[in-house]
This record gives C-alpha cells, sequence and structure tokens, in this order.
C-alpha cells in the first residue's frame, strides 16, 4: 500500500518561507520523476518542481524558479520543496507525487496535500 503524506504547510506573510515536506511509505522509487503540484481554488492544478529519480535533475515552473527548491532524502524516503519569497499568488494546496510523467506529467501516486496560504 503506497502513501504519500505532506506536511509543513502553513500561513505566511508575503516573503516567508516554508519547507514542504512529504514522507513516503510502502513504495519503491520508479524511474520517473517525484514532483510538486499545487491547486488553488478555480484554478488548474499546477506542476511546479520535480525531481528525476535517474538522474537527480531538476525543473521548476518559471512561476517560482528562483523561490523554490526541491529535494530528496533517499534514505528517509522524504521529497522536500523549500519556497521562499512567498507571494500571495503562491496560495494554494500542494501536493506532492511520485511515479510521474517527467517532468510533470500524469503521475500514478499523490498525497492529500498541505495548505499554503500567502497574505
Amino acid at each position: 500500500h503506497v502513501q504519500l503524506v505532506e506536511s509543513g504547510g502553513g500561513s505566511v506573510q508575503p516573503g516567508g518561507s516554508l519547507r514542504l515536506s512529504c514522507d513516503a511509505s510502502g513504495y519503491t522509487y520508479s524511474s520517473n520523476c517525484m514532483g510538486w503540484f499545487r491547486q488553488a481554488p478555480g484554478k488548474e492544478r499546477e506542476g511546479v518542481a520535480a525531481i528525476s529519480v535517474r538522474d537527480g535533475s531538476t525543473y521548476y515552473a518559471d512561476s517560482v524558479k528562483g523561490r523554490f527548491t526541491i529535494s530528496r532524502d533517499n534514505a528517509k524516503n522524504t521529497l522536500y520543496l523549500q519556497v521562499n519569497s512567498l507571494m500571495p499568488e503562491d496560495t494554494a494546496m500542494y501536493y506532492c507525487a511520485e511515479d510521474c510523467v517527467c517532468p510533470v506529467g500524469d503521475c500514478t501516486y499523490r498525497g492529500q496535500g498541505t495548505q499554503v496560504t500567502v497574505s
């Protein structure tokens, strides 16, 4: 049974930072990508960052480049997203996902999400 559990979201002021975590259990990394997605009310889901399991290369959406950093700790089976210089438009539910078509295509597994609110 695969389970992805996100944490680290919260309410911050513009310019603030958060570190989102995604703990994975019951899963062996595939050779595809792992990623972070977000969705705000009334908006489409956006793939904000991804990391290749194969070579560690990363992808960032233009809207977050230079502000967000994706990383993973294989020993802990944890995926991270460091989010800096937050802006109100970053407000959304953030989801981690695994076994994604690189970089931010369809994914096999997705967590329940953690809310980020910037105001």
